[in-house]
């Protein structure tokens, strides 16, 4: 009976431990999603935003339209104000307020706004350059950013025709300068679909590229004058007479080599600054902006904010330039925002708002446009802080001091890298897929920094990082444990010496006893099919019932696809088999096949769960 007794006591004191242990943080403990209110007459299809002076929010529309909207921040009540200051345009895309005026583009125009009569509403519309149109869905502009001088960018989005066409319209495929004396000035080529782009605190462009033909992942690209950035749809108007550069297409290497080889031949090809690989880190760039609010907004003041509109996610960027050139890394910042983010800016008390549109366009977040604000609450989460490149590897520095034992465990980490193929077709599977080993490992006397010395870094590559052993000094796993760096230039330096006390510690391996199955393997749970889902990111595109960016599943079943075939169309996809569906899935051949067929197996139940149901 006492040990009766004493086993149930041992029993409530390991339920009560387990009760009381503290859950994993969550991004949503650190930074907060607030969502403003929008009437239900207003079709809020954000294109672009502009804080004004005053800390009024202005925002322009895919319909046409610019609302400034009053209390944004909502620090006295919750009641927001919209009122319409402009209509009757064509699907603004870009928005800045300077000097007491609005300049937006227009799809077919750079136009300056005034409210000349101070009334609230614009009444004087000018016409600062007018660009060619071909009338093609796909030639959308987006702008003007204001460099330092008072020249306006303007990114001007390829036509679609089965694959991106610039010939049709002049500058299409291009960033150009508008001087203050509405001339055009072309700066650099090679632009598929560059919906956000921004100015850093040096002076420096940036600007993000979509996946698709002669993209075959999504990347942030440098632009200087004369740069291109890699797809030729648009060098017919390198022919110009004030084009900064000369280039054809029959310049350019189609073989599905890396985008670094043709690099090596075509002088002006520009190689991305960072790499975000497809359907890990994003589907759909969209709009970058740095950091410059001195540790209000986030814990990573000067880093860059990266959104992604099929995601409906904001990601981190960090940059450093080697050789003069830059790279750098990319990782998960904020999820679940309430539709597909197109722009980003930050509020006066250094929030950030986010104006986002789904229509068309599919995206992660449910609703067909949004506008949120992004507030960090202040405490300091376990987070990667930055990475540096080195001679011999990589130094990785930790918001936090970490904990020794876990960091020099070789099963903290999986590295590997990988490169996408340059090519016509839209988008690129992984290829040269590589592990990596660590040799040598070294923490410094704050714990903060750790340098991995790595064998078989690879220039041009991108080196992703898993950590998921790491651990601070409270036993808490990183907020986001895996972060990927575009290597475009080794650095000069000393290398750490590899020795005995600096090894990493290797795991005991047991060898299973290989057990032979006694029946065949059932289907897969639905929570064990989420969990490879998620894992792989298949969650980004597709959900089990509703069309998200991509079928359903539930859709995908009544396809009647072996598991095998399913397995096929994964690792090389068909657009041809989804017409209605805008973006094209991108290869996923570093999926293991394993994981694909028991997905496959799960798909392919849920038509027999259907047939069920229905009888």
């Amino acid at each position: 009976m006492k040990n009766r007794q004493m086993t149930i006591a041992l029993l409530l004191l390991s339920f009560f431990a387990l009760a009381q242990k503290p859950a994993l943080k969550t991004e949503q403990d650190y930074y907060e999603i607030k969502t403003l209110p929008i009437p239900k007459e207003i079709y809020l299809e954000v294109g672009g935003l502009a804080t004004m002076p005053d800390g009024r929010i202005a925002v322009s529309t895919r319909r046409g339209e610019i609302w400034i909207i009053e209390n944004p921040y909502q620090k006295t009540n919750h009641q927001v104000h919209y009122k319409r200051f402009a209509s009757g345009m064509h699907e603004v895309l870009g928005l800045a307020y300077r000097d007491g005026a609005f300049y937006c583009s227009q799809r077919g125009e750079l136009t300056k706004i005034t409210d000349t009569d101070r009334d609230g509403v614009a009444d004087l519309y000018e016409p600062i350059y007018q660009f060619d149109i071909s009338g093609n869905y796909h030639e959308y502009t987006y702008g003007p950013v204001f460099d330092k001088n008072g020249d306006m960018l303007v990114t001007l989005n390829l036509a679609w025709v089965g694959f991106g066409e610039g010939k049709f319209a002049k500058w299409r495929g291009w960033l150009v300068k508008i001087h203050p004396d509405g001339t055009l000035e072309p700066f650099a080529a090679g632009l598929r679909s560059p919906a956000g782009y921004s100015i850093n605190d040096q002076g420096d462009i940036f600007y993000g590229e979509n996946q698709g033909d002669w993209v075959g992942s999504g990347r942030v690209t440098h632009l200087a004058k004369g740069d291109f950035a890699g797809n030729p749809g648009g060098l017919k108007w390198a022919k110009e007479p004030n084009s900064p550069f000369r280039l054809t297409l029959e310049e350019i290497q189609d073989n599905g080599a890396p985008m670094y080889e043709a690099a090596a031949k075509v002088k002006n090809l520009k190689l991305p600054a960072v790499w975000f690989p497809h359907a890990i880190m994003g589907i759909s760039t969209s709009d970058i902006i740095q950091d410059t609010t001195r540790g209000k907004f986030s814990p990573f003041p000067g880093q860059y904010f990266v959104a992604d509109q099929g995601q409906s996610k904001v990601m981190r960027m960090g940059l450093e330039k080697v050789n003069g050139v830059y790279q750098g890394f990319c990782i998960n910042y904020r999820e679940g925002f309430q539709s597909g983010i197109l722009r980003e800016r930050f509020g006066l008390d250094g929030s950030m708002f986010v104006g986002m549109t789904s229509r068309g366009w599919g995206s992660t977040g449910k609703d067909e446009f949004g506008l949120q604000r992004l507030l960090w609450n202040g405490q300091m989460p376990f987070e990667i802080q930055d990475i540096q490149a080195k001679s011999d590897g990589f130094e990785i520095n930790f918001t936090q001091a970490v904990d020794v034992a876990s960091v020099k465990k070789a099963a903290s980490y999986a590295l590997r890298s990988y490169i996408y193929k340059y090519q016509h077709q839209y988008g690129s599977p992984i290829i040269e897929l590589k592990n990596l080993k660590i040799s040598a490992v070294e923490v410094s006397a704050d714990k903060r920094k750790v340098r991995l010395v790595i064998e078989g870094l690879r220039q041009y590559f991108i080196h992703e990082f898993k950590l998921e052993g790491i651990r601070n000094e409270a036993g808490e796993p990183l907020l986001h444990e895996t972060a990927y760096y575009t290597l475009n230039q080794i650095p000069a330096g000393s290398k750490l010496a590899v020795q005995a006390t600096n090894r990493l510690e290797e795991a005991v391996v047991v060898k299973a006893v290989a057990v032979k199955p006694t029946k065949k393997a059932t289907v897969i749970s639905d929570a064990e099919a989420m969990a490879l889902l998620k894992k792989h990111t298949c969650l980004a595109c597709h959900a089990k019932e509703a069309k998200v960016v991509g079928p359903s599943y539930a859709d995908i079943a009544k396809r009647n696809y072996t598991d095998k075939q399913i397995l096929a169309l994964v690792y090389k996809p068909n657009p041809q088999n989804w017409p209605d569906y805008a973006t094209e899935m991108a290869p996923m051949s570093h999926v293991p096949a394993g994981d694909v067929l028991k997905i496959a197996s799960w798909i392919n139940g849920l038509r027999n769960k259907a047939l069920l149901n229905h009888d």
